[in-house]
Parts: structure tokens; C-alpha cells; sequence
């Protein structure tokens, strides 16, 4: 069986999964990867035999989804072309982790494909949406990767083809501490935003920062450049994790049993209903970087536990392999 492992290398969820996913499927069969996107901070533990820039959603500085920007920098003709271009008929099946390029090629050439993704599970009707419905994010969901076939992951099983959450390894294998300080992934803001509110907060800080090439200090809170080891040295023994709500660390977040508080990417509408899943849950969240918000959870011990177990390779051989 020869399988076409596609996913999308914006933000870092898609890259985290993959790196679980593509060594059990090469354990059944062979396995070629292709990745479009450019706005990861992960690298890749395995190789990977296609790379396109395809269409990337980027954001501001202030912490919202930027139109402009991702109108004016992504080149629409390019992907276009790959998508009529690429041959993808020798595949026995192809799984697709929000990747739009070979999503609408098989649409397109009428190909077998399995949407395997976070954005899957924003399909079914059982999933948690906010009661006012974003018109351009349900469009996004709904036609940026076209696709009949969903297996979806969420925070909890809202339907039967609705999984837990992939905790990668290098997740499971931390030992859970605590040692007063707070880890920061916010992405879509800038540095200084950042540290003008987190400073007025009397805890530390450990800031992870796409934007900073070197690592700094002010008062409180340190900044660290993107690596995934020092990163998840300091998830180990944090407190609590302040982030987008994006799906993978709020997940991993909870799985460690850390205090959690997302703020959604604005005009993101995935990131909106996951924040509205959560808060669900009993997650704090809010609409911005809000001072007397951050200050109120920080100083409440209130924690969610959580089940995720390590059952992706048993999905896989059920659900989309059929063994």
C-alpha cells in the first residue's frame, strides 16, 4: 500500500501530529509526506519528499488574523498550478491534515482522500461552536480543504468519529512539575505587547517568541527564542500556560495538568470555537491580552483533568487503514 501523508505547516499542531502519525503508518505501508505552508516553528524528525509554500493564513502583531497580509503574501497562481499539476494517481490512499493544495487536486481528479485533522471535527454538528457563526471562517472549514471523508480530533469525544487528542511522545514522556513560573506561546502578538502586561504581574514569566532571535530579560519575564528543547524543558515544571487557542498545546496543556488560559487569534474562527469548547470545559479565556483577566487566573488554582490516551495507532489501523 503506498500512502501520501499531506499536512499544513502553519502553525505548530499539524507538524506535532505528523510526527506521531507518519512513523506508524510507515510500520503498515509506504509512506511519502508533502507539506505547503510556511509559518511552523517545529522542525520535522523525518523526511519529507514534498514542500510547497501553498496558502498560508498570517497574522498581525496584535494578535489577529491578518486579510491583507495573507491576501498580499501568498501567491494564489503558484498554488493554483501545483494543485492542477500534481500527480497524485499512484497513491492508494491519501490523508490529509488540513492541507489544501492535494485536497482540492483530489477533489479535482476525483481521488481517494481522508481528511485526518483538528479542523475535521468543526464539520459535525455535535461540536461546540459559539452561537454566533463567523460567515468567512465557516467558509474556510468548509472549502479550504474540500473533502467527503473526516476523522476529526477535539478536546472530547463529541462525536463517534470525533478522537481525543495525539499527545506526541516527547509530551507523555515529561514528568509534571511545578516551580512557579509561567510558560507564554502567543505567536500572533509581538514581544512588546507581551511584556508591557506580564510585567504588572509579581510571577515569572518564560516567554517562547517567534520574533526574538536572541534570549532577554525585562523584570519579570524572559524571553526565549523558538526550540523545542528548551521549550519543553520549561512546559515540564511550569504552572500554568498562557496561549492562542490553537489546538495542540492547549491540549498537551491539559494533558500535564497545567492551569491553562487561550486567547483566540482575532478573526480566527477555528481558534474562536476551540476557546468557546474550552470555556465549555470550565478554560479560561479572553478576547485579548487583558490585564486584570490574566491577574485573576493566575492567582486561581483551578485545574481540569483530563484522559487522553495513547490509542493513534489503533485509530489508524481502524479507521483509516480498514485492518
Amino acid at each position: 500500500m503506498k500512502i501520501l501523508y499531506a499536512f499544513q505547516g502553519t502553525g505548530n499542531g499539524h507538524m506535532a501530529r505528523a510526527q506521531e502519525i507518519i512513523p506508524i503508518l510507515k510500520k503498515y505501508a509506504s509512506v511519502d509526506t508533502l507539506i505547503s505552508g510556511h509559518q511552523s516553528q517545529l522542525k520535522a524528525d523525518f523526511d519529507i519528499d514534498f514542500q510547497f509554500k501553498g496558502i498560508s493564513l498570517l497574522y498581525n502583531k496584535t494578535g489577529g488574523l491578518s486579510y491583507w497580509k495573507t491576501l498580499t503574501q501568498n501567491n494564489f497562481f503558484e498554488a493554483v498550478k501545483t494543485i492542477r499539476t500534481l500527480e497524485l494517481s499512484h497513491y492508494d490512499l491519501i490523508i490529509n491534515d488540513f492541507e489544501p493544495l492535494t485536497g482540492w487536486a483530489c477533489k479535482l481528479k476525483h481521488l481517494p482522500m481522508i481528511e485526518l485533522s483538528h479542523q475535521a471535527s468543526l464539520s459535525f454538528k455535535e461540536t461546540p461552536k459559539p452561537e454566533k457563526k463567523d460567515f468567512f471562517g465557516e467558509l474556510i472549514l468548509k472549502y479550504y480543504v474540500p473533502g467527503e471523508r473526516k476523522i476529526g480530533f477535539h478536546f472530547e469525544n463529541y462525536h463517534p468519529r470525533i478522537k481525543k487528542p495525539v499527545i506526541r511522545k516527547k509530551i507523555r514522556n515529561l514528568n509534571p512539575d511545578k516551580k512557579g513560573y509561567y510558560l507564554v506561546y502567543l505567536p500572533s502578538f509581538s514581544d512588546d505587547n507581551i511584556i508591557k502586561v506580564l510585567k504588572q504581574i509579581p510571577v515569572e514569566w518564560k516567554v517562547f517568541s517567534k520574533y526574538s532571535k536572541t534570549q532577554f530579560k525585562e523584570k519579570n519575564v524572559e524571553v526565549f527564542p523558538i526550540d523545542e528543547a528548551q521549550y519543553l524543558k520549561y512546559f515540564e515544571s511550569c504552572d500554568g500556560i498562557l496561549c492562542n487557542a490553537g489546538f495542540e498545546t492547549p491540549a498537551e496543556a491539559l494533558f500535564m495538568d497545567k492551569k491553562l488560559f487561550v486567547i483566540p487569534i482575532h478573526n480566527q474562527y477555528e481558534q474562536e470555537c476551540n476557546a468557546y469548547a474550552l470555556n465549555k470545559m470550565g478554560i479560561r479565556n479572553s478576547k485579548t491580552l487583558k490585564l486584570s483577566e490574566i491577574m485573576e487566573w493566575v492567582a486561581c488554582d483551578k485545574h481540569l483533568k483530563v484522559d487522553y490516551p495513547d490509542d493513534i495507532e489503533e485509530i489508524l489501523l481502524k479507521e483509516v487503514l480498514g485492518m
